[in-house]
């Protein structure tokens, strides 16, 4: 592994102090992306970063609202990555994003935090228009992810959902 990329960290906690402890003696390069960021893998293949806004981060629930929102593009083609983000954080990309809509638009959403409840607001999820939405979650997991609303929303836009 040659690189790791991460956000900028609101707090330092132990396990943070470990990940720092690890990378280093594994000499592996740790990359801090910002929104507004972006890697080339290569020709035509890049991430764009969505989130977090490093001038703006979330207080509330750190870890989840301020997950990597970032998306693959590659020609015609992409994929948005939603992290754990929640509503909160959702509202705050809808803000960021205002004034350019087109940046959330997306072929394929991996929905954000397992499709639970507290995440997927109508509005982004009408923004972004995916074709095919992934859900990552376990079979009768114990917080009953994904949410039914969340499935009626992607439902609605006529998502295919995975």
């Amino acid at each position: 592994m040659k690189n790791i990329i991460i956000s900028e960290q609101i707090s330092i906690s132990d396990n943070y102090k470990y990940f720092l402890e690890l990378v280093e003696e594994k000499k592996i390069n740790v990359i801090v992306i910002k929104m507004g960021d972006r890697i080339d893998i290569e020709k035509d293949i890049y991430f764009s970063f969505i989130w977090p806004n490093n001038n703006q981060q979330i207080l509330e629930n750190t870890l989840n609202n301020n997950s990597i929102v970032c998306k693959l593009n590659y020609k015609s083609f992409s994929m948005l990555f939603t992290g754990d983000i929640e509503k909160i954080a959702e509202s705050k990309i809808i803000e960021e994003y205002n004034s350019d809509k087109s940046n959330l638009k997306a072929t394929v959403l991996k929905v954000a935090h397992h499709g639970s409840k507290t995440s997927s607001c109508k509005e982004l999820i009408e923004l972004i228009k995916p074709t095919i939405a992934v859900i990552g979650v376990g079979k009768k997991n114990k917080f009953g992810h994904p949410n039914s609303e969340v499935l009626d929303t992607m439902r609605n836009i006529r998502s295919k959902d995975i």
